[in-house]
C-alpha cells in the first residue's frame, strides 16, 4: 500500500490526475444513470441502453486511465502506439458490452458475479493493452504480485457494483453506492498495475513526446471522452424528462374522471384522509356530503348514453361551479358524487346541505334537452360522526340511502340510532351474500303436509333457514326481506329449489315436495326452462314437484304470470295458490290461472274453534275448491281440535306444528301420521318458505 501511495504521490502530474478523477467521477455517475434505465426498460428500449452504457463504459475507462497515465512522469522519452491505443478503447467498450448483457437485469446475484468479472477483466485488459501501446525508452517489467493484485481489485470491485445496481432497495443509496464502486474497480486497477511497472532507461527515441504535448493529448483524450459521456447524460436526461411527463400524464389519468374531468375515487381517497389529519391536528370540524343523482338512468334510457354523458358533464361543471374557497368536490363513479367542506357551526352545514339541494331543483340542459334529475344527499361530520376516513364516508352513505328510501327528504343529516339499523341490514345482507356463496349457513327444511282423514303424507314444504355463525338463528322474515332490498331473492329462491329438488330426488318415498317461488322469479320468462334444467340435473320427475307462489306475486304483471304458469304446469309440475284468504283473494284469479291446490292462510285457522264465522269461511272455501276441481290444504295445524274441524267441513290437507315441525331430512319414508301422538303444546310459529 505504501508503494501505492508513494507512486500516486511522486510519480505523477497532480493537474493531469486530477483531470483524470474527474473524468472517472462523471463518467462513473453517468454509467450507473444508463445502467438503471437499461434495467427498467422494455426489451427494445433495453438495448438501445445497454449500447450507451457500454460506450459510457468504455469511455469512462479508456480517458481515465489515458489522462493518468499521461500524468505518469517516466523520466524518459515517451511515444504512443496509435494501433494499440485504438484497441485498448474497442476492448473497453466491447468488455463492458458483454458484460452488461450478461448481467441483464441484475436480479440474479449469479449473473452480477459473472457480468461483474468480465467487466474487471475487460478494465485489467484494457489497462494492459493500454501500457503496452505506451512506448518508453527503456526495458519495461511487471511485479507479478502487483499485476495479480491490480486485476483482482477491478474484478472485486465491478462484481460488487453490478450486485449493488440490481438490488430492489432505495434507488439514491444503490446509485451512490454502484458510483462508488466502479470508480474504485477503475482507479484500483490502474494505480495498482502502474506500482507493478518498472521500467530500466534505454535512451533510444527520437522524437519522444515533450512534456506540453503531453499534457495537450490528455486534455484532447479527456475532452473526447466527455463528449461520449455528456452524450450519454443527454439521451439520459430525455428520457427522464420524457419519462416524467409521461408519470405526470399517467399520475393524472389516476386521478381524474375521464367522462367529467372533476377528480376521482382515487383522488378523493387521499384528499378526504389529508384534510382529514389536517383537520384533527387543528381541532377543525369537517363535513363530507354524499350525492346520489336518483333519476339519471331515465335520462339514459329516454335520451341514449351520448345524450346521458352530456348531461352528467354539464352537472359535474354546475356542481364544481358553485363550489366555495376550501371545498372539494369528486365524483366517485356512475352517478355518484363527494363534496368535502371545512365549517365552524351548524349554520354552514345547514348552508352546504341547502346549496345542494338547490343544485339539483333546476333541470340539466345538454344537448337540446332538459333533464330533469333528483338527487338524495347524505351528510355526516368530522369528528362528531366518524373520526377516521372510512367510516365518515360509510355513515354520510347510510344518510344518503335514508334520504332515498323516505322520498319526501332529500337531505340527510347522518343519524345514529336510525342509521345503525341500515348498518345492521346492510352487514346482514353482506354475511347472505357470503352465503349463498358456497358457504354452509343456509338450509332447506321440511314440513310434511298431510291427507285428511288418512293422515296420509302427501308431501313436504320446502323452508330455508339459516343459523348465521355469529347471530346464531336469523328469521326468515328478516333475512328474506334483506335479499329482496339487496337483489338476492333470485340467487336465494334458485338455491332453495334446487337443493329441494335435488334432496327430493333422494328420498326413499315419492311424496311431493313444495317450493315457493317469489314475485321477481314469476316475471323471469325463463323461469319454465330454468325449472326444467333443475328436474334435469337432480333427476326428480316432475310430477313430485309442486310450486307455491301468492296472489300478489301474480298481480305484479298477470299477463307475464299467466304465461309462466301456463308452461310449467305443462311440465306437469303442480301449481299451488299459497295463503288464500288474505291480500286479494279473488275468484276471477281462480278461475283464469291453472292452480291445483289452494292454501288457506293460518289466519282462519287461529279462530276456527272459536268462531262459527271463521268456520263457515272455511267451509266456503273448501266447497269452491271442490267445485273448482282443486284441493284445498289449511295451514297452522297446531292442535287436535282444528283438526277435527278440518276433517268435519271436508278439508283435503293439513300442514302445521301439530303434524310435524320443519326438520332438515324429510321423513325417511311417507307412511300415516298418528296425530294423537303429537305435541299439541307444540308453539304457535310456523315455517316460512321462500315468498315475498
Amino acid at each position: 500500500m505504501l508503494e501505492i501511495a508513494r507512486c500516486v504521490a511522486l510519480d505523477h502530474d497532480p493537474a493531469m490526475l486530477l483531470l483524470a478523477a474527474v473524468v472517472c467521477c462523471i463518467g462513473a455517475a453517468a454509467l450507473v444513470q444508463m445502467l438503471e434505465r437499461a434495467r427498467t426498460a422494455e426489451r427494445a428500449q433495453r438495448l438501445g441502453w445497454l449500447f450507451l452504457s457500454s460506450m459510457a463504459a468504455g469511455a469512462t475507462i479508456w480517458c481515465t486511465h489515458f489522462v493518468a497515465m499521461l500524468s505518469y512522469t517516466a523520466h524518459l522519452p515517451v511515444a504512443l502506439d496509435p494501433v494499440l491505443t485504438i484497441a485498448s478503447l474497442l476492448i473497453a467498450i466491447l468488455g463492458s458490452g458483454i458484460a452488461f448483457g450478461v448481467n441483464g437485469e441484475g436480479r440474479q446475484l449469479s449473473r452480477s458475479i459473472a457480468g461483474g468479472a468480465i467487466l474487471g477483466l475487460a478494465i485489467s485488459v484494457m489497462h494492459f493493452m493500454g501500457m503496452q501501446a505506451y512506448r518508453v525508452d527503456g526495458i519495461v517489467s511487471w511485479r507479478p504480485g502487483y499485476v495479480a493484485a491490480a486485476i483482482a481489485a477491478a474484478v472485486l470491485f465491478s462484481v460488487a457494483a453490478l450486485a449493488v445496481l440490481g438490488r430492489e432497495h432505495d434507488l439514491r443509496h444503490r446509485l451512490k453506492v454502484g458510483t462508488v464502486l466502479l470508480i474504485a474497480a477503475v482507479v484500483a486497477l490502474h494505480f495498482t498495475a502502474m506500482t507493478a511497472m518498472q521500467v530500466t532507461v534505454i535512451e533510444l527515441s527520437s522524437e519522444p513526446l515533450a512534456s506540453g504535448d503531453i499534457q495537450v493529448l490528455g486534455i484532447g483524450t479527456a475532452l473526447v471522452g466527455m463528449l461520449v459521456i455528456a452524450a450519454g447524460i443527454a439521451a439520459a436526461l430525455i428520457d427522464g424528462r420524457t419519462r416524467g411527463n409521461a408519470l405526470r400524464e399517467l399520475q393524472h389519468m389516476a386521478m381524474t374522471d375521464h367522462l367529467t374531468g372533476l377528480p376521482n375515487r382515487n383522488c378523493f381517497n387521499l384528499e378526504i384522509e389529508t384534510r382529514l389529519d389536517h383537520a384533527r391536528a387543528a381541532g377543525h370540524r369537517k363535513a363530507l356530503a354524499v350525492m346520489d343523482l336518483v333519476r339519471f338512468k331515465d335520462v339514459n334510457d329516454l335520451y341514449g348514453h351520448s345524450v346521458g354523458d352530456a348531461v352528467m358533464k354539464a352537472f359535474a361543471h354546475r356542481l364544481s361551479s358553485a363550489l366555495l374557497p376550501g371545498e372539494f368536490v369528486a365524483r366517485l363513479g356512475g352517478d355518484e358524487f363527494v363534496v368535502v367542506k371545512g365549517y365552524d357551526d351548524d349554520a354552514q352545514l345547514t348552508g352546504l346541505a341547502r346549496r345542494l339541494e338547490y343544485l339539483t331543483a333546476e333541470p340539466v340542459r345538454a344537448e337540446e334537452v332538459e333533464a330533469l334529475i333528483r338527487a338524495s344527499i347524505g351528510i355526516s361530520t368530522f369528528p362528531d360522526d366518524a373520526t377516521d376516513a372510512s367510516t365518515l364516508v360509510a355513515n354520510a352513505d347510510l344518510a344518503m340511502l335514508r334520504a332515498k328510501a323516505e322520498k319526501s327528504r332529500r337531505v340527510c343529516f347522518y343519524d345514529l340510532d336510525t342509521d345503525n339499523a341500515t348498518r345492521a341490514r346492510q352487514e346482514l345482507a353482506h354475511d347472505l351474500r357470503h352465503a349463498l356463496n358456497g358457504g354452509t349457513e343456509l338450509a332447506v327444511h321440511y314440513q310434511v303436509q298431510a291427507a285428511i282423514p288418512a293422515m296420509q303424507v302427501t308431501g313436504f314444504e320446502a323452508l330455508v333457514r339459516w343459523q348465521h355463525p355469529k347471530r346464531g338463528k336469523i328469521s326468515p322474515e328478516e333475512f328474506i326481506s334483506v335479499a329482496e332490498e339487496n337483489g338476492m331473492i333470485l340467487d336465494l329462491g334458485e338455491w332453495v329449489l334446487r337443493r329441494a329438488c335435488s334432496d327430493a330426488a333422494a328420498w326413499p318415498h315419492d311424496a311431493k315436495v313444495a317450493v315457493n317461488l317469489s314475485p321477481l322469479q314469476l316475471l323471469r320468462s325463463d323461469l319454465p326452462g330454468r325449472i326444467e334444467q333443475i328436474l334435469a340435473t337432480t333427476g326428480l320427475p316432475a310430477d313430485r314437484l309442486e310450486i307455491e307462489l301468492t296472489e300478489s306475486a301474480i298481480m305484479s304483471d298477470r299477463d307475464q304470470s299467466l304465461e309462466t304458469l301456463q308452461k310449467i304446469r305443462a311440465l306437469g309440475i303442480g301449481i299451488a295458490l299459497d295463503d288464500f284468504g288474505t291480500g286479494y283473494s279473488s275468484l276471477e284469479t281462480l278461475r283464469i290461472f291453472p292452480f291445483d291446490k289452494i292454501k288457506l292462510d293460518r289466519f282462519f285457522l287461529a279462530e276456527i274453534t272459536q268462531s262459527a264465522q271463521a268456520r263457515a269461511m272455511v267451509r266456503a272455501v273448501v266447497s269452491l275448491g271442490r267445485s273448482l276441481g282443486m284441493r284445498v290444504l289449511a295451514e297452522g295445524i297446531e292442535e287436535e281440535q282444528q283438526l277435527r274441524i278440518l276433517e268435519d267441513e271436508g278439508c283435503d290437507e293439513a300442514q302445521g306444528y301439530f303434524l310435524g315441525r320443519p326438520a332438515l331430512l324429510a321423513a325417511t319414508r311417507a307412511s300415516p301420521i298418528r296425530a294423537e301422538a303429537k305435541d299439541a303444546a307444540a308453539p304457535s310459529t310456523a315455517g316460512v318458505a321462500v315468498s315475498a
